[in-house]
């Protein structure tokens, strides 16, 4: 099954709810929102603005990240 692409336009929430291998790409840009119950329904374009992240990498990086594979341990 292929996994869905993220774009600017969906909301947090529903990136971290569908794709939980994104929570590592959110910490590593020092976006903790993944905690934030008001980030739960912002648009991710809205989120990256805030925190001065450039939209275009983050969006790639998110992206990268549904098709890496989990380490074995």
């Amino acid at each position: 099954m292929a996994e869905t692409k993220i774009t600017k336009e969906m909301t947090i929430g529903e990136i971290i709810e569908k794709h939980p291998k994104t929570v590592s790409v959110f910490i590593d840009y020092k976006l903790h929102c993944v905690g934030c119950p008001i980030a739960q329904g912002e648009i991710l374009e809205e989120a990256v603005k805030a925190h001065g992240v450039d939209l275009e990498k983050f969006l790639q990086d998110l992206n990268r990240a549904l098709t890496k594979t989990q380490p074995n341990k």
